[in-house]
């Protein structure tokens, strides 16, 4: 004979169901965030050269901005780099933007008054100084560089800025002990394989779909930045300490370092914003752009590294006011 199973009380059952609409609740916060209708309108997001991590990234990002946002008009514009990026947002002709840590701190000193409108969204990943040279250059050390031609990035750039100051900090004057050209990411692999140039600097997450490519037509290297030249660098100006002594991993381009890590810089990269930008507009980009880190990250391998405990360290940004909420509801 089967057994009856004793009926469930009044109590109990009413406890049962305030349970499960607690976790249904849970659920529709996590599906539908922030518990209002999203965030509609036209952003305009300043990004980099189209064959660098800047721009791969953020048209990843805006894809996963029309899935959480989609009456939000994301308009993305290409630029030369961090520099630029940085000018953009801090004039208005772009309300997001991603930027190297060293260039968001050199424009805040040049004008000021700029601290007082610009705003740090997230800090995302790091990226690597890469001086690439062909396999068989006798070019050894940055100091080697003295009399050669050697594309330094594009005006405006992350990678000038950064590149003049290891220049300098190995006793090579770029205005006058080489010959600098204005060459990208974009261009500056094909000009090494022609022969045109001796080196190029690059600073980008890694890997860098330009430097990809060029591994699977030509064989180059990558010369060193010891930590030596690191510490000469911060002796320069107080700017240089965003700036620390790394290894670029060995998994970043596998057919190139054979296993090997490469002494190099890293500098860490910023998602920043205005003052008067929409708070809840940037609490919303805020969530996708942690929520996004696995989708975009298996197409843009830095995007793995963005971290919701240590997005919150914009510095020398201070958090929007939006990304503060967001940070803010999510605290354990």
């Amino acid at each position: 004979m089967s057994k009856v199973f004793p009926p469930i009380g009044r109590r109990r059952a009413l406890q049962g169901a305030g349970a499960a609409v607690v976790v249904l609740g849970l659920l529709l916060w996590w599906l539908l965030p922030l518990g209002e209708d999203p965030p509609s309108g036209r952003i305009t997001f300043s990004t980099g050269t189209t064959s660098g991590v800047y721009y791969e990234y953020g048209s990843r990002l805006r894809t996963a901005l029309a899935e959480d946002m989609p009456d939000l008009d994301v308009n993305l514009t290409a630029s030369n780099g961090s520099q630029e990026n940085v000018a953009r947002v801090a004039t208005g002709q772009a309300d997001y933007t991603i930027a190297a840590a060293d260039a968001v701190e050199t424009y805040e000193r040049e004008h000021p008054g700029a601290s007082a409108r610009l705003r740090g969204v997230a800090r995302l990943y790091d990226d690597y100084v890469q001086l690439v040279v062909p396999r068989d250059s006798d070019v050894r050390s940055v100091a080697d560089l003295e009399g050669r031609t050697v594309a330094t990035g594009l005006p405006r750039s992350g990678v000038r800025l950064i590149a003049e100051r290891v220049l300098k900090a190995a006793g090579v004057d770029p205005a006058q002990d080489i010959t600098a050209v204005s060459e990208g990411i974009d261009t500056g692999p094909e000009r090494l394989k022609q022969g045109k140039i001796d080196a190029f600097f690059w600073s980008g997450g890694v890997p860098t779909a330009g430097l990809e490519k060029l591994a699977d037509r030509f064989t180059f290297r990558f010369v060193p930045i010891d930590a030596a030249l690191v510490a000469k660098m911060h002796q320069q100006d107080d700017t240089t300490g965003y700036y620390r002594a790394t290894n670029m991993p060995e998994s970043a381009y596998p057919t190139i370092q054979n296993g090997a890590t490469v002494p190099t810089i890293a500098v860490s990269n910023l998602l920043m914003t205005r003052t008067d930008v929409d708070p809840r507009l940037t609490e919303w980009l805020t969530r996708t752009v942690i929520k996004s880190r696995d989708g975009i990250g298996r197409h843009v391998h830095s995007a793995q590294l963005v971290d919701l405990r240590t997005a919150i360290y914009t510095d020398p940004l201070p958090l929007h006011e939006g990304a503060r909420r967001y940070y803010r509801s999510v605290k354990p």
